[in-house]
């Protein structure tokens, strides 16, 4: 390493290189024994020595002039540089592209041509080096490996364009060439390498396997989430058949699962899906797959169960493996956003999901207790306060789920609980709750815009209502529910009057038995008016805890009450 450049030449003498070489392969075997080196801690030290000597033999190769004779050794040690660090880090940055773009600068230096800088980007340096007819042989295997770590590098940040334009280049191929990512990479043949070549922590044929099967999972899933199943189930395929380690195997079966449940072919999704769960640690996103697999089924004992046990394996913190320190398939995929398969959500939000199923499916019992542990999940801070059932849109916000465990809790006979669960609401909330009582007298009068409340605070005082009704208070029960009716008719912005029918007519009837006249007469005329129109929101749905609320009761038989509603009406006075 201190070794100097004899003035006169800028070719570094023969046993420069050879020592040179050896600190490479030296520093190529340390990495490699520290792999299997225990405590991690060693093998983090061991890794990070190695990673270190490559950069100071880099810095001293790259301070020279460059020279045809050296390139070879000085772009592996660059291979081996890139790849050690990518590994010990992770993932790709912004370093390694300039780790290989001052690389291929270094090229075109000995070919006497400056070539295209910045200004064309890495896509154009590659042009530039791969169609030139001066290139020599004896570089083409170390460049090959190189442009395996930019296509990974590519493949890593989605710039599948130029990912795609080089491949083609790698290929020889023309203009108007195959664009077909997969086929690409499976007719890229990196030439071999001498058997006296320095060595590398990693070969260019086994990174193009890696890049395939990380190419064929990345686009499965692609055509999974926008609906192209057949060629996803093609693509998983060819991923499955690929160097996937066993964490990644999980997760190629889980998406074939997902894909064949989609193709209506729920047989052979249970296949995949048990093979997933015999495979690895990590069993939230199987376990995700296959109670929806039971949905589908209508198997709600089996679905209740896989929510269950998913709930168990995100409360414990998987074993994970410890990554070869090599560029492999995981580098190389997206993190699993809301819309993938294999994202399986929070702990809250799978016990959220299970509640929420037991309370539709009418387990009542287990559905309170899934709830009484979910807001105790919730409130104890270390999960968010805002969640929704993976992977749908946004979900039900806090007070919303405060709602469905009263709903549940009621269902379930345990009208005090839910009494406790609504009072907890109401105090948390009550910021947002009307203050001065003469704003209500404004919003009568019409002399003021009536103040705007959430409409789950009127459902709070409904669920009140209803606990009181269970325990047997009808005074206490009459109060809540006129405080809900209160709000409903004062509170709620003009926009959002007309809601659902069935809640409506029930509406009208309570009005009725509690002879608030005018509030029923008001309501009437704008049933009857709905009525004559066309039915254009007839798909809405309510909110479970209004759902829940609906079940306990018996609606009356709209022309029926619509009539009797009518009839008893005063007759108009002729003047």
């Amino acid at each position: 390493m201190s070794h100097q450049t004899p003035l006169g030449t800028s070719v570094p003498p023969a046993n420069c290189l050879d020592l040179w070489k050896e600190k490479n392969d030296q520093l190529v075997r340390q990495a490699k024994v520290a792999q299997d080196s225990h405590p991690p801690q060693r093998r983090q030290q061991l890794a990070q020595d190695a990673l270190e000597g490559l950069r100071g033999l880099l810095h001293c190769l790259q301070g020279l002039p460059a020279a045809v004779p050296v390139l070879p050794l000085e772009l592996t040690v660059i291979c081996n540089f890139i790849t050690l660090r990518a590994s010990l880090a992770q993932g790709f940055s912004e370093d390694q592209a300039q780790d290989i773009q001052r690389g291929l600068e270094r090229v075109l230096e000995t070919q006497e041509q400056p070539g295209p800088r910045l200004e064309h980007g890495l896509m154009g340096l590659w042009n530039s080096i791969l169609h030139a007819s001066s290139t020599l042989l004896e570089l083409l295997p170390v460049l090959h490996h190189l442009a395996g770590l930019q296509v990974a590098l590519w493949l890593s940040t989605d710039c599948l364009g130029d990912l795609t334009l080089l491949l083609q280049t790698l290929n020889g191929s023309q203009s108007g060439a195959s664009e077909d990512l997969l086929m690409l990479l499976k007719t890229w043949s990196p030439p071999t390498k001498e058997s006296d070549a320095p060595l590398t922590l990693q070969d260019a044929r086994g990174l193009r396997d890696v890049l395939l099967t990380a190419a064929a999972f990345r686009q499965g899933l692609q055509e999974l989430i926008t609906g192209s199943l057949q060629r996803a189930l093609s693509s998983l395929h060819e991923a499955a058949s690929g160097l996937c380690s066993r964490p990644v195997l999980v997760q190629v079966y889980t998406a074939l699962g997902t894909c064949l449940r989609k193709m209506g072919n729920p047989q052979r999704a249970l296949l995949y899906l048990v093979a997933a769960l015999k495979g690895g640690s990590n069993w939230g996103p199987p376990l995700l797959e296959a109670s929806r697999l039971y949905r589908q089924l209508g198997n709600t004992v089996a679905e209740l169960e896989s929510l269950e046990l998913l709930v168990e394996a995100l409360s414990v913190t998987p074993s994970s493996e410890v990554p070869p320190l090599l560029i492999e398939v995981e580098l190389l995929l997206p993190r699993p956003d809301p819309a993938s398969p294999l994202h399986c959500g929070t702990q809250s939000q799978v016990k959220h999901l299970l509640a929420s199923r037991c309370l539709q499916k009418g387990r009542a019992e287990d559905a309170a207790e899934h709830y009484l542990d979910l807001l105790a999940l919730l409130l104890d801070g270390s999960e968010p306060k805002k969640f929704s059932p993976p992977p749908c849109p946004p979900g039900p916000c806090m007070p919303e789920v405060f709602l469905e465990a009263a709903a549940a809790l009621i269902q379930a006979g345990r009208a005090q609980d839910a009494l406790t669960v609504c009072e907890e609401l109401l105090s948390r909330t009550s910021f947002l709750l009307p203050k001065m009582p003469w704003l209500w007298e404004d919003a009568r009068k019409g002399t003021k815009e009536s103040p705007h409340c959430p409409p789950w605070v009127s459902a709070t005082y409904l669920l009140q209502g209803q606990a009181w009704v269970q325990l047997g208070a009808q005074k206490e029960a009459i109060s809540e529910f006129s405080r809900c009716l209160e709000l409903l008719f004062q509170a709620t912005p003009k926009d959002k009057e007309q809601g659902n029918q069935d809640a409506s007519f029930h509406l009208l009837q309570t009005l009725r038995r509690l002879n608030r006249r005018d509030e029923a007469t008001a309501l009437w005329r704008r049933l009857e008016a709905q009525t004559k129109l066309p039915q254009e929101n007839a798909t809405w749905s309510l909110p479970l805890y209004l759902e829940t609320c609906l079940s306990w009761i018996h609606p009356p038989d709209r022309e029926t009450l619509l009539g009797e509603f009518q009839t008893s009406l005063p007759e108009p006075c002729d003047l």
